[in-house]
């Protein structure tokens, strides 16, 4: 049987980008499904938490995570 691999809490790196004019702060990577969880921002508003495929992040915080 599979080991369940530990989602990895992300918060505390302060790992932000900017895309299409809104900020994200990625929370979460979830390595099962290679998902991660993200803070929407417009301004200083927050939006909403999303969740996100890791494939969909730049490549430069895909280094950052690295899921490997």
């Amino acid at each position: 049987m599979a080991k369940k691999k530990k989602i990895c809490d992300l918060s505390k790196e302060n790992i932000e980008y900017i895309q299409d004019n809104i900020n994200y702060k990625i929370l979460r990577f979830n390595p099962e499904y290679m998902t991660v969880h993200v803070i929407k921002f417009e301004g200083n508003e927050k939006q909403e938490i999303v969740d996100m495929p890791f494939a969909h992040l730049p490549k430069a915080i895909k280094k950052i995570i690295k899921p490997n």
